[in-house]
């Protein structure tokens, strides 16, 4: 039998949009530890299937409400991954972008500087120009999109608080929401190849993609070790969108003549795109212990995900 921590020693952890992928799996990984007291706010009603956390609901672009929830509640750290992150969305609809992601931010902000909180704000490689990568912790931001400026407005923030802080910068994040609400590129591709479907994928964007469990790990050990700074949390495979359907159709044994590569420019999106971005890891390795699964790894946890959510 292991030990289990007291209540009273337990710190009491709040996470914004837990109806969200990452939100969802931070409680699913915080509840099989048993030294927080876990909190989730979202938009209207809990969607998680999940027991062992406590659930509000809370605009959090409704300053007042935030300071009043927060404090009551007065949780030790809170992990602020709720964001307007629909990169194309945020183009066409700047003034809905800028209060999601950056006033939502500040609002939050004060409210934990008032109870001395644990900030830990999650970001982005969009806050970057994508003219070189795999980029460290030092990488100096320059957005080529709305997203980006709003993420990086919002770091800014984050950094002249006078709270402690933590800043997480991701890439690409792919996952299988609880109720497969969401797609990302390993579903699409699985899901086109077996319909015998041609597509088109793109040649000249270099990431490192992000396994969502590995986002909240990261999230996690950084509220564990009560770390200070910027870290770079994502996936360590420097890829291309078509080296990741190509290794796709291999794990899957799909018919990889159906995906043809084309460049950027092939596709017209509101908002442009960095082209190269991705991560080093090395300062989350040393001080975290972080280390994340491989792309072909993650792959086969989605794969099981995938079964058990159909069964």
């Amino acid at each position: 039998m292991g030990s289990v921590t007291p209540r009273a020693n337990r710190k009491k952890v709040f996470i914004t949009g837990v109806n969200g992928l990452l939100g969802q799996k931070l409680v699913a990984q915080l509840i099989q530890r048993d030294n927080f007291e876990i909190i989730g706010c979202g938009r209207g009603d809990n969607r998680l299937p999940l027991e062992g956390f406590e659930y509000v609901s809370l605009d959090i672009t409704d300053e007042e409400k935030v300071k009043e929830v927060i404090g009551v509640l007065k949780p030790e750290i809170i992990i602020h991954g709720a964001a307007m992150t629909n990169v194309d969305e945020c183009e066409l609809n700047q003034e809905a972008a800028y209060i999601a992601n950056v006033k939502a931010t500040e609002y939050l902000l004060r409210a934990a500087e008032e109870i001395k909180s644990h900030f830990i704000f999650v970001s982005t490689d969009f806050i970057f120009s994508g003219k070189e990568g795999p980029l460290d912790e030092n990488a100096e931001g320059s957005p080529v999109n709305y997203y980006g400026e709003t993420k990086l407005e919002a770091e800014n923030l984050v950094k002249a608080s006078s709270t402690k802080w933590a800043i997480v910068r991701t890439v690409l994040v792919f996952g299988i929401a609880h109720d497969m609400s969401r797609s990302n590129i390993i579903l699409w591709v699985k899901s086109s190849l077996e319909k015998g479907k041609k597509i088109q994928v793109v040649d000249d964007q270099y990431r490192t993609p992000t396994l969502a469990e590995d986002l909240a790990e990261g999230c996690i050990l950084i509220a564990e070790k009560g770390a200070e700074g910027i870290f770079n949390i994502s996936g360590s495979d420097f890829l291309t969108p078509y080296d990741m359907a190509i290794i796709t159709a291999d794990y899957f044994g799909l018919d990889k003549t159906l995906i043809s590569k084309v460049d950027s420019k092939t596709f017209t999106q509101p908002a442009k795109r960095p082209l190269k971005t991705g991560f080093i890891l090395e300062k989350a390795r040393k001080e975290l212990g972080y280390e994340p699964k491989t792309f072909r790894t993650a792959i086969a946890i989605l794969s099981k995900q995938i079964i058990l959510a159909s069964s």
